[in-house]
């Protein structure tokens, strides 16, 4: 186990998704289009949290079979607001006055993921998430598929390449956001939404809410 007992953490990495977050952004806007389609994603979703299929393999497939409009992103951003964790945006400002680097990672949909980071107080250069695109019309036209967040081992490669200040924490709830222990001096799997076995035995630490998280940050548990 990597971990800094009376030393608080200089960078903090963070998932949005059933970590910041109570939902699955893409779980959300698949249940627009209606149970079949949303019974289909949510597996999906599942089973690539679970890593036992590849990100790489579906992501686009779930966006194409979705279409999120322009409108379905924006009331996405505001259904993230609506489920952020119980005390998240009260120890993130507490942890910036103290001098610690918040970072977003996801690999959800960017312009709805803005709306939390403004929200709580994090700077929208800190975040890092997938761009999609609309026509005049505001229809799905695609996404970045040069992202690297779209794929397995997306966050760690990210992270990795920000230089962020040590020592770093990443915390999340799926095997995309495990693959950031090999960029990080410790991973904490959050299950304050959902816990998933891979993720949960192969953490540094376990986090049950933003409570015991704050006090991990500021070394005082």
């Amino acid at each position: 186990m990597s971990t800094h007992d009376g030393e608080r953490y200089a960078s903090v990495v963070l998932d949005v998704d059933s970590t910041l977050c109570g939902i699955e952004g893409i779980d959300w806007l698949s249940r627009k289009r209606g149970p079949e389609v949303a019974s289909l994603i949510a597996e999906i979703t599942e089973r690539a949290m679970r890593g036992e299929i590849r990100l790489d393999d579906v992501y686009g497939e779930r966006l194409a079979t979705v279409g999120p409009r322009v409108e379905d992103v924006d009331a996405l951003g505001n259904a993230y607001i609506e489920t952020i964790a119980h005390g998240a945006r009260e120890a993130i400002s507490k942890w910036q006055e103290h001098g610690v680097r918040v970072t977003l990672i996801s690999g959800g949909i960017k312009r709805a993921i803005l709306h939390v980071a403004e929200f709580i107080g994090v700077d929208a250069r800190n975040v890092n998430a997938v761009d999609i695109h609309f026509d005049d019309n505001g229809e799905y036209e695609g996404f970045d598929t040069a992202s690297p967040l779209t794929r397995d081992e997306g966050k760690r490669d990210v992270v990795a390449g920000l230089n962020l200040r040590k020592p770093v924490l990443a915390v999340g709830d799926g095997n995309t956001d495990l693959a950031m222990r090999g960029a990080v001096e410790t991973f904490g799997a959050f299950v304050g939404f959902v816990a998933r076995d891979t993720v949960v035995e192969n953490a540094d630490v376990i986090i049950r809410s933003f409570q015991e998280l704050d006090e991990i940050v500021l070394g005082s548990g």
